[in-house]
């Protein structure tokens, strides 16, 4: 397999780094953190006037009709500038919609997304251990023959600003996925602030009008694919982390010379290298699948564990060599920490990776 970008992924990677870089810095990101929204819009028209925030949706739907690798590029730079923006949630909302929606809800959702002009979300946590792919939430037919829904969704993204999230519950045939309006009837929303200084909000359905998107194998597809954009995040933040890092300990000197010489802060960093190499090499071997349509076999759970276990070691490491400015919250590295934290307790812990790993490894039929 080759690892190596291709000509349109790199320019993607660039064009994104250059936008990251340009519009959100440090002191953008803590003005964002202090507003009500906790989403910075001018980045997002940024980003969608370029074509980004749509990138892997259809071509005929206005996207850039790329696919989820080249959406992972471009999560991988979001990660390394930790920019408040909700792109994952949307681009993986719209995409669902665009594979498995009607006509008509592919033009009511996709081409607005794809510019930009409408947030999407998804909602696949619940309280407590349940399994993503096993919702409790439950969704039925009404009298008149409408679905609703019935149950609760823990730390939906960007709900508030979210024109419809995708939800995922389980049907009297199976588990499927739905566009349930946030701000609804039969919806209550209540906002929480995540690890991360974002706003996220529980939602609870009672017996909330919704639309069927997909029945069948929808939400294992909706979910892997939340997981790898996850991964792909993480691996920025991560990367993001190592860089402050570098920079501070060159320039920070003790004993008459860079900090950066010192043997048992290099230990530090080459154990950061080594996470984040297995953490590359995991996120893009599961991508590569995911976006080809083969079979992922166990690709999706290791990487997924390799950002959860490993990307906590790494910013917990780059947190560690900077001292005590690393706790100054007006220093920038205690934000990828804290992205770094968030991410892992993101549909699942390392524990609960490692469980679904063994699973799925239990099975004969299974592609390692």
């Amino acid at each position: 397999m080759d690892f190596a970008f291709t000509e349109e992924q790199t320019a993607i990677r660039d064009l994104a780094a250059d936008i990251f870089t340009g519009t959100s810095g440090p002191e953008r990101i803590k003005a964002v953190e202090a507003s009500a929204e906790r989403i910075d819009r001018d980045l997002w028209r940024e980003l969608a006037r370029a074509g980004l925030v749509g990138i892997a949706l259809p071509a005929e739907s206005g996207g850039g009709g790329m696919g989820f690798t080249e959406l992972c590029v471009l999560l991988e730079q979001q990660g390394r500038s930790v920019a408040p923006v909700p792109l994952w949630e949307t681009a993986l909302a719209a995409a669902a919609v665009a594979e498995f929606g009607t006509p008509d809800q592919q033009r009511e959702y996709v081409a607005p997304a794809a510019a930009g002009e409408l947030f999407l979300t998804v909602g696949l946590e619940e309280f407590g251990p349940a399994d993503p792919v096993a919702p409790e939430t439950s969704a039925h037919r009404s009298g008149t023959g409408t679905w609703v829904l019935t149950g609760a969704k823990a730390v939906v993204p960007a709900a508030h600003i979210a024109g419809r999230v995708v939800v995922s519950a389980a049907t009297p045939t199976g588990t499927g996925l739905f566009l349930a309006d946030p701000a609804g009837a039969g919806v209550h929303a209540e906002n929480n602030e995540t690890t991360t200084r974002a706003l996220a909000a529980t939602l609870a359905f009672d017996n909330a009008p919704v639309e069927l998107l997909a029945e069948g194998d929808s939400v294992q597809w909706l979910v892997s694919r939340a997981e790898i954009a996850l991964a792909a995040v993480q691996t920025g933040v991560g990367a993001g982390a190592v860089q402050h890092a570098v920079n501070y300990l060159n320039e920070r000197r003790q004993f008459g010379r860079p900090l950066s010489t010192f043997q048992a802060v290099g230990h530090q960093l080459a154990d950061c290298y080594i996470d984040l190499e297995a953490m590359r090499v995991t996120l893009w071997q599961a991508a590569w699948l995911l976006g080809n349509d083969e079979d992922p076999g166990t690709a999706v759970p290791v990487a997924k564990w390799w950002a959860t276990d490993g990307g906590q070691r790494v910013v917990h490491r780059a947190q560690h060599v900077h001292g005590g400015i690393g706790v100054d919250i007006d220093y920038p590295v205690h934000r990828y920490l804290l992205w770094g934290k968030q991410i892992a307790a993101t549909l699942g812990s390392a524990s609960a990776d490692l469980a679904r790993l063994g699973d799925l490894l239990a099975r004969p039929e299974v592609a390692v």
